[in-house]
């Protein structure tokens, strides 16, 4: 399918969504590269998680369009939108938490499959179980392949939901705050294997922990009352007098 005309895998082109009264994302445009790791950075309440929301069909944009490589899919479904190569994690971890790790992988892993047989055997599925395996190795989480989930650290949860966001191929991955709720220590730890795992990936990030994002982004995208207040490279955001008025108190 052909990339949008400037080259971009992802593009939103003056894109709204309203909630009663309240415009929540305000005509924002920005575009997206392949292989590009975008953060979305912004006060709280600035549109951030609404914007992912938008890009994978929980909402529905009130005005505006959104390309993925070239294709309007403004108003497709959540699943129609996954298949087509979109993958997410969320701010709250969303595993099956009384099974296992590999089994939390192969389950997001099958779900790729066009047809699905709940009573074939699992090791006619070859395909699957090497994409199982590949996630483990992945994520580093190998050792702990038959561990419940319940039983991991929540470091190893957010790695583990990024793992299973990867399992499905995804052409574009969206990080909605994979460090919330750990500490500093555990943050550094997060980011050091979440670099080594990601590279290449085309990423868009939305984080609060100002440390994550200039140790990942290739470039930011600022959001205000839901508008685009400012787009560059970290060093450029960080020396924006706007940016640092609103965004870092300064």
């Amino acid at each position: 399918m052909p990339g949008s005309g400037n080259g971009a895998i992802l593009t939103l082109e003056k894109v709204c969504r309203s909630f009663g009264g309240l415009m929540a994302v305000n005509y924002a445009s920005l575009s997206v590269r392949r292989g590009e790791l975008r953060a979305l950075i912004g006060p709280n309440g600035a549109g951030k998680t609404t914007l992912l929301n938008l890009i994978t069909g929980i909402h529905t944009a009130t005005a505006g369009r959104i390309l993925f490589k070239g294709e309007d899919i403004t108003r497709l479904s959540p699943d129609r939108i996954s298949h087509r190569g979109i993958s997410r994690t969320l701010q709250i971890t969303s595993l099956f938490s009384g099974l296992t790790v590999y089994e939390n992988i192969w389950a997001a892993a099958q779900s790729r499959k066009r047809f699905f047989n709940p009573f074939a055997r699992p090791e006619r599925w070859a395909d699957v179980r090497e994409k199982t395996e590949e996630i483990l190795e992945l994520t580093g989480l190998v050792g702990k392949a038959e561990t419940v989930c319940s039983e991991l650290s929540y470091g190893d949860q957010r790695i583990l939901e990024m793992g299973i966001a990867l399992s499905t191929d995804p052409e574009l991955l969206l990080l909605d705050e994979p460090t919330a709720g750990l500490s500093t220590r555990e943050s550094i730890a997060l980011v050091k294997r979440m670099r080594a795992m990601l590279r290449g990936q085309t990423i868009v990030l939305v984080e609060h922990d100002m440390g994550v994002v200039m140790e990942l982004s290739d470039r930011l995208t600022v959001l205000h009352y839901g508008e685009v207040l400012a787009e560059g490279t970290p060093a450029e955001i960080m020396a924006n007098d706007e940016v640092r008025k609103v965004y870092l108190g300064k």
